[in-house]
């Protein structure tokens, strides 16, 4: 699926079980929210941190998931189409970054 037909996805879904979208400022907070469940996996997966046994059963991928779901929201009402910005974006880190990081000793 693309990015387009993702947004256009997630907007039908809102309109035929969702109701209307959250506001804004809700659809920022959940998303920080549904970030933190993504860093919690992190931490535990890969980081320094056990898995709580109520934990066990998390999955990335569903909470990458989520993620994206609330930014796909969030983008459909303001207006943002996802797929251009993202095109943007990676000519302008490609202008902006080119030889940044094949330079950065840190990263060899």
């Amino acid at each position: 699926m693309t990015i387009n037909e993702a947004q256009n996805k997630i907007d039908d879904w809102i309109k035929t079980y969702g109701v209307r979208y959250f506001s804004e400022l809700t659809n920022m907070a959940v998303l920080t929210e549904e970030v933190g469940e993504l860093a919690r996996i992190i931490a535990r997966k890969f980081g320094d941190q056990s898995f709580k046994k109520t934990e066990e059963q998390l999955d990335l991928a569903d909470e990458i998931a989520d993620v994206m779901w609330v930014l796909i929201c969030l983008a459909n009402q303001t207006g943002v189409d996802l797929e251009e910005a993202l095109e943007k974006n990676i000519a302008k880190k490609t202008l902006r970054d080119k030889d940044r990081h094949r330079n950065n000793n840190k990263l060899k």
